[in-house]
């Protein structure tokens, strides 16, 4: 592949653009194209497919690490995307989008929450190939080696097959280095139980931390949750279209009253 050649490869997250996982992201990208990173100036776990409309967007140039295009954006993920393709590239599309590597699991439910999936799934909106990297491990200080030839190999293989339309990967990494493979998955049956746990601040005022259980209620071996369980780095197919197809008949059934 020549310089001339070289796709353009739009690297982003949820965690900041400081952050450990997009560092390891970027440097493994590098090996494959042109990098441009648009990251958020502050961490922004769960916002979900959240986008800035009543105040004003920052986007400033950094230099971070050396032979990289990067930019701070003040907004969320879906921002970041937003803003690269409109004011980065202005308007020029780039060949592949990825997301992460998240601080943190985004399979099954998560992916519904996840500010991580939500930049991978503007970029398909966008008709970019696109890409989610989550890795078992909230820790800030978390270690993305063992990811990074993962990472590449399933980069590299979008680049050449590109994607189905209106798909985009939601890639998850077991914790720890023993990785057996990879596999196909479909996203688990599973959510999280959630509770609130109140407490009180000094002046006596009542306030509420979040705080559950993550519940696996399907007990098939073709999910993200078994995969991982079994250390497999699990990948699933998502659509954006949240269309309950199998849905419409049942409901042209309904006789409404009017």
């Amino acid at each position: 592949m020549t310089k001339a050649t070289r796709p353009t490869i739009l690297v982003v997250n949820d965690d900041g653009i400081t952050a450990e996982g997009i560092k390891a992201l970027m440097h493994a990208m590098k090996d494959l194209g042109r990098v441009v990173v648009v990251a958020p100036d502050s961490p922004q776990s769960g916002m979900g497919h959240a986008i800035t409309i009543g105040k004003p967007l920052r986007l400033d140039k950094v230099d971070v690490y050396e032979g990289i295009e990067m930019y701070s954006c003040s907004g969320t993920p879906v921002d970041c995307v937003k803003l690269a393709v409109n004011a980065v590239l202005k308007g020029q599309k780039p060949d592949l989008c990825v997301s992460g590597i998240n601080h943190g699991l985004n399979n099954s439910i998560n992916v519904l929450y996840s500010g991580t999936m939500s930049a991978a799934v503007e970029g398909a909106i966008e008709g970019i190939p696109s890409i989610g990297f989550s890795l078992d491990d909230y820790s800030a200080q978390a270690n993305f080696e063992h990811c990074v030839k993962y990472v590449k190999e399933i980069a590299q293989q979008v680049l050449a097959n590109g994607l189905p339309v209106g798909t985009v990967l939601n890639v998850n990494f077991p914790a720890g280095d023993d990785i057996k493979g990879i596999k196909i998955c479909r996203q688990a049956n599973a959510k999280w139980a959630e509770e609130f746990d109140m407490r009180h601040d000094p002046y006596k005022r009542p306030y509420y931390w979040l705080t559950g259980v993550f519940q696996n209620n399907d007990n098939g071996q073709d999910t993200d949750v078994w995969a991982l369980e079994h250390n497999y780095v699990s990948v699933v197919p998502v659509e954006f279209d949240m269309t309950a197809h199998h849905a419409i008949p049942v409901l042209n059934n309904w006789k409404f009253n009017l």
